[in-house]
């Protein structure tokens, strides 16, 4: 039953890209209330994270990741914030459509959308993270993290 009721749906892949097209979700008609909501998480910080848990306590493998790669990259703290879509529904479902993009986690710089997990981590494998993360001037400075350490 399983295999005939999910037979005409088609699964995204990388690696077949080429033989097998996304389709991306179906849209919910996000209300007015969550899209503004969203908006406002969106523009709460120059680095925002939509993911599963906390930076402090990831919920999922690829949240988890995600954390690791902007740590990694020397996010200034007080230019992030990130969201917990496991505490709303409407958050969780939402963000999806807003962005149209199937999978959490997902990160906006300066509003806009930048990816999920495996973008991120391509970007930062390639360099291109560290590039627009420095322009977009949303990391650590350097001289400020010695002098905090004296």
């Amino acid at each position: 039953m399983f295999l005939k009721r999910f037979a005409s749906t088609r699964l995204y892949s990388p690696a077949l890209s080429s033989h097998i097209p996304f389709r991306p979700q179906a849209k919910l008609f996000l209300s007015t209330e969550t899209k503004k909501a969203i908006e406002g998480c969106v523009s709460s910080a120059p680095v925002v994270l939509f993911m599963k848990g906390t930076p402090e306590f990831p919920q999922c493998g690829f949240s988890r990741a995600t954390i690791e790669i902007l740590d990694h990259q020397g996010i200034d703290p007080n230019k992030f914030a990130a969201y917990n879509v496991l505490e709303d529904p409407e958050l969780r479902d939402g963000i999806k459509e807003f962005s149209e993009w199937p999978t959490i986690p997902q990160l906006y710089l300066n509003k806009e959308f930048v990816g999920g997990c495996d973008i991120l981590t391509t970007m930062a494998q390639n360099g291109d993270l560290a590039e627009l993360l420095d322009e977009a001037g949303v990391l650590c400075d350097v001289e400020d993290d010695v002098k905090g350490s004296e």
